[in-house]
């Protein structure tokens, strides 16, 4: 009893817990007990969930999305778990992190387009945070993210680190638009104004409407597939741009995507 006689303010506390029973005294337990409870229950709480996290969280080697494209089962398998099979990764450890449901489009008439502000948003989140690596678009898409700059000279990355591949897809490699500065804001004031930008063009991703697994798909319509700018896992997108192209039979040789950063 000498640890609870210490916690009571004095002997008649003490007393009246001797005297109650049922409900009453452990409600007279809660009322002294109730603060150290409530941070042993936090500590808890703390501990376990840092258990819980430290080994069911999974480290992402490669983030993806596919904007303005839609990935049936059989694909959206193919474009995670089997690309992380095929790496020889640990799935235990490692996944893919594929963003799906995003949409960009000016077109009202577009069933998709009241998405299209939600989409953005996320989108330069994941841009912003180095979150987003890969992205398969359509051709309306494609514009949205060159126009920005969002996209990376891909020809010059091939060329520069991949000969063998670079001639591979050097046919498919699309050329698009970056507007460095416009004023298109000036215009929302002053109609009257002629719209005038300043742009630059250059290699900003690759139509894989004929690569296998796009192709497998059956999408309607050209699929492209540009890497962000500021990706921070480029070896690991590019073992992803190989494995897209030449599909179930692209051998793991590039990398080992435990060690990308």
């Amino acid at each position: 009893m000498r640890p609870i006689q210490r916690k009571f303010k004095n002997r008649a506390d003490l007393k009246t817990l001797r005297n109650l029973h049922g409900t009453k005294k452990l409600q007279y337990l809660w009322d002294y007990f109730k603060l150290p409870l409530l941070l042993l229950g936090i500590l808890l709480y703390v501990v376990v969930y840092s258990c819980y996290r430290h080994f069911t969280d999974k480290t992402p080697i490669l983030y993806t999305a596919l904007v303005n494209v839609n990935a049936g089962e059989t694909l959206t398998t193919q474009l995670g778990t089997d690309f992380l099979n095929a790496t020889g990764a640990d799935i235990s450890h490692d996944t893919l992190r594929l963003y799906q449901n995003l949409y960009l489009t000016d077109d009202e008439n577009n069933p998709y387009h009241e998405y299209t502000y939600a989409s953005r948003l996320k989108l330069l989140a994941a841009i912003d945070d180095e979150q987003l690596d890969i992205v398969l678009m359509d051709r309306e898409a494609f514009d949205a993210f060159s126009q920005n700059g969002y996209l990376c000279n891909i020809e010059a990355l091939l060329s520069d680190t991949d000969a063998s591949f670079y001639e591979a897809v050097k046919p498919y490699i699309t050329d698009n638009i970056y507007i460095e500065e416009d004023n298109a804001f000036e215009l929302q004031f002053d109609p009257s104004l002629t719209y005038s930008a300043v742009t630059k063009e250059y290699p900003m991703g690759l139509n894989f409407s004929e690569a296998k697994l796009i192709q497998q798909a059956g999408f309607d319509g050209d699929v492209y597939v540009g890497i962000i700018a500021n990706s921070p896992r480029v070896e690991t997108a590019l073992s992803y741009l190989e494995y897209l192209f030449y599909g179930d039979c692209w051998p793991s040789t590039r990398i080992s995507p435990a060690h990308t950063p």
